[in-house]
């Protein structure tokens, strides 16, 4: 059986509407003018479009992009996605080429970016120190939410900003103590490295601001402050980066939530899967692999674009709809907003916890309007303004 390459045309397709939109949204940290613009275009729902005639042309197998001197494969089936991620990190390692080159920014020493027994220590570190019960997550949740439901209540509608604020001062003492709490500096430095992994090759390293923010962060680190992530044994000045960044993410996940009436962990994971905060899924093959009677060479990149998955109409009647009962049972293999396999989130509990607190911390004062199916493929959160209004029950 041949290899299913793609056409020119369809690989010209597959970068105009899947692979570059998603590049120019930013990777890393969310770039607002282009998620703006993202949201009026619907650009997620062109790139399922896409997606869908690749599977109904090449499907099953890896569909082949048409790329010199590079084997790029994008998955199309469902059954492949759960192969690719339970087979990581080997023979499909997680430190791809384009990976190494954007995080190196701000997190040169991340688990995702490491291989083999340094990859293993740094992965076992990350499974024990980020789990919910390591810090009371519920009254730090409350506190802010508190404060911010105030606000809310004066100005009578929420905004990301507001949001983003509040969630920012959760994140802080939960990582690195209360006194990181106003350290608004640590996060916005972290933002501007992280600005710069977005362009990953195409951007000079940012020596003196990286090192600025690691002593800062040292700093807190070094004060292991109780009740905070600070607080548990092991070298984490290296792996803190890739909290702080992948708790932006959970930030959004929330506040999406928040627009469709969502509660609760299921919430939570319903906003991941309607909206992808890791749009694609990038795996390196170290080995020549067989995929449905073909093989593909080693160093093959293979994509998984997430939005496909998680919102084909094709396979899934629940696709544009809030559907949180899903996640109650066994699902299609190819929903995987924490990813999966030996690859997935090491943090996912506890990010899962504290966005389902300041979820129901926020919902059981205020109420909002509700995105109403079938839900946007693409939902600027940077745009969100819901209004407000109380429920009766008093903030204490």
């Amino acid at each position: 059986m041949g290899m299913a390459i793609s056409s020119r045309l369809d690989t010209a397709r597959t970068f105009a509407t899947v692979l570059l939109p998603t590049l120019a949204k930013g990777v890393i940290v969310r770039r607002p003018g282009v998620m703006a613009l993202s949201e009026k275009l619907q650009s997620d729902g062109t790139a399922i479009d896409t997606m869908r005639h690749l599977r109904d042309r090449y499907g099953p197998e890896p569909v082949r992009l048409r790329v010199t001197g590079r084997s790029i494969a994008i998955l199309v089936d469902p059954t492949d996605v759960s192969r690719l991620l339970a087979e990581s990190p080997e023979p499909f390692a997680l430190a791809t080429k384009e990976k190494k080159a954007a995080l190196k920014h701000f997190q040169p020493h991340g688990v995702l970016i490491s291989e083999g027994m340094i990859r293993e220590k740094r992965r076992e570190l990350n499974e024990r120190v980020l789990r919910p019960e390591n810090v009371p997550v519920d009254a730090i949740v409350r506190d802010e939410a508190d404060l911010l439901t105030r606000h809310v209540m004066s100005t009578g509608e929420l905004t990301w900003d507001a949001f983003a604020q509040a969630w920012w001062r959760v994140v802080r003492r939960i990582v690195l103590g209360d006194r990181a709490r106003d350290d608004d500096q640590l996060t916005d430095d972290l933002k501007e490295l992280r600005e710069n992994a977005n362009w990953a090759f195409l951007h000079p390293r940012q020596r003196d601001l990286r090192e600025r923010f690691q002593r800062r962060l040292d700093e807190y680190l070094d004060r292991a402050e109780e009740g905070s992530l600070a607080a548990q044994p092991g070298d984490l000045s290296g792996q803190v980066p890739h909290w702080l960044f992948a708790f932006d993410a959970a930030g959004i996940v929330t506040m999406r939530a928040l627009a469709i009436g969502a509660r609760g962990t299921n919430g939570i994971l319903e906003s991941a899967r309607l909206w992808p905060t890791t749009p694609v899924i990038l795996r390196e093959s170290t080995k020549p692999t067989r995929w449905h009677g073909t093989w593909l060479p080693k160093n093959t990149e293979f994509v998984v674009f997430t939005p496909f998955f998680h919102r084909d109409p094709d396979r899934l009647p629940y696709a544009d709809e809030y559907a949180p009962e899903i996640w109650d049972g066994p699902r299609d293999p190819a929903i995987v907003p924490f990813s999966g396999g030996p690859g997935v989130c090491p943090g996912r509990d506890l990010v899962l916890a504290t966005g389902s607190a300041m979820l129901d911390a926020l919902s059981d004062h205020l109420a909002f309007p509700k995105l109403s199916a079938p839900l946007p493929r693409t939902l600027n959160h940077f745009g969100l303004r819901m209004h407000a209004t109380p429920t009766g029950t008093r903030v204490s």
